[in-house]
């Protein structure tokens, strides 16, 4: 199973890549992970449209394969425990089909993009910025991979 995470927003403040990079690095090399960045599309102040979001719903989908597992990462999601978040890893992996996280853009993700998800996870109750989104995803997907795995990492 290989895993990868598409995210919209092109350009993070360089802690965010560091804080990023620190747990990803340490993934298993079997997941083959990888980031996509997607460009944030222009906005304006006025513009209530979802117009921003339809357009990048449609770049995320273009790369998003056809038997991919799609998680999305959204604050309307449902909230998982670490320990509950490495149980569902195990049943992804089980299922044997590549895994896709989406982290969508600053109004979201359309809803074809909701509808192509296979599972939609909240990181917490609270609005985060993107960047941290990224920071605090990479963190517990590491966190969930030390669980199955039974690395010291997590000590509960």
């Amino acid at each position: 199973m290989h895993i990868r995470l598409i995210a919209v927003g092109d350009r993070q403040p360089a802690w965010v890549d560091d804080a990023f990079r620190s747990y990803a690095d340490r993934y298993p090399p079997q997941w083959k992970f990888r980031l996509v960045g997607i460009r944030t599309v222009r906005r304006s102040r006025s513009d209530k449209s979802k117009r921003a979001a339809e357009s990048e719903g449609e770049l995320i989908l273009a790369k998003l394969g056809s038997d991919e597992q799609v998680v999305l990462l959204d604050e309307m999601g449902e909230h998982l425990t670490s320990e509950r978040l490495a149980a569902q890893l195990s049943d992804w992996q089980t299922d044997g089909r590549d895994l896709c996280f989406v982290i969508g853009g600053p109004d979201g993700v359309s809803d074809a993009c909701r509808a192509r998800a296979n599972f939609v996870w909240s990181l917490s109750k609270l609005t985060l910025p993107h960047g941290l989104a990224r920071v605090l995803f990479s963190e517990q997907l590491y966190r969930a991979w030390s669980l199955q795995s039974g690395h010291p990492y997590h000590r509960a």
